[in-house]
């Protein structure tokens, strides 16, 4: 088992130990130098070149990047959630199919809906726009169904009939006390959120025109489509790259602990 484990980790780090060496050559160190092998420490021109190719269009792609998945996440959390809570907590008509509808909805690959999201923004003519790649991306059937799990188990229907009782709304009653019980669970949202939105490829590539509105994997893409013609676009594809890992990293050194801890009790439950 351990033998097992030590693969998977290879598997998983070999990567990243790759684009974190292969950052640090020039266009002609990739042809004399091995793979897992330093350069001559051309870091900082490989840098200075990413920032400042084609007017510095990767700044723009950066930002377009923490807008679509920092702002799509947040957003998008908070929506799973009231869904999620909801479809846990409250008697509605149509509650079960709905629910039914939500898992429907996780068993649907996000590149079939490409073509319906195309249509349904060119009819409201935002093809081309930041709306129609973030908008689409607020919505996540698998964060619903995570989130009614999570109400379902993390928030006693006792303290909800108390707040009720006291006269709280129900709004106040899920910002107040749903909410922060939700936390652990939310925050397991957000990163899945976070890095399905980080890592779309298909939505852009269908929406969008305009390389200023290209996310970081979309622009990178367009650059490495030019690496057999202009070598010189080899060492920027990987370090940029490089710098669209770092944030998925961060995130997760920052938010594991309640990431497991949500992720283990929604299986659990």
């Amino acid at each position: 088992m351990h033998v097992l484990l030590v693969l998977a980790a290879l598997y998983a780090v070999l990567p990243l130990v790759w684009l974190v060496t292969s950052a640090t050559k020039s266009v002609g160190d990739f042809s004399t130098t091995g793979a897992f092998e330093f350069g001559q420490f051309n870091l900082g021109a490989n840098l200075s070149a990413l920032f400042t190719q084609e007017n510095g269009v990767f700044l723009a792609w950066i930002r377009n990047s923490l807008l679509y998945a920092g702002l799509g996440a947040v957003l998008g959390s908070f929506i799973c959630a009231a869904c999620g809570y909801a479809i846990a907590k409250l008697d509605f008509p149509g509650r079960r199919a709905l629910f039914a509808v939500t898992l429907a909805g996780v068993l649907v690959p996000t590149t079939a809906l490409a073509l319906p999201l195309y249509l349904l923004a060119s009819q409201l003519h935002v093809v081309g726009t930041f709306w129609a790649v973030f908008v689409p991306l607020l919505t996540n059937p698998f964060g619903v169904y995570l989130a009614r799990v999570y109400a379902e188990a993390a928030v006693p229907g006792e303290i909800l009939e108390a707040a009720r009782t006291d006269g709280a709304g129900e709004l106040r009653t899920f910002f107040t006390i749903a909410l922060p019980m939700m936390r652990p669970g939310l925050v397991t949202i957000f990163l899945f959120q976070f890095v399905g939105i980080w890592n779309n490829f298909f939505l852009p590539l269908v929406m969008l025109t305009d390389p200023k509105l290209f996310p970081m994997s979309l622009g990178l893409y367009q650059w490495s489509t030019r690496v057999t013609q202009f070598p010189q676009y080899n060492p920027l594809v990987i370090t940029g790259s490089l710098l669209a890992v770092l944030p998925l990293v961060v995130a997760f050194v920052l938010l594991h602990r309640q990431w497991r801890s949500g992720l283990a009790a929604g299986s659990v439950k």
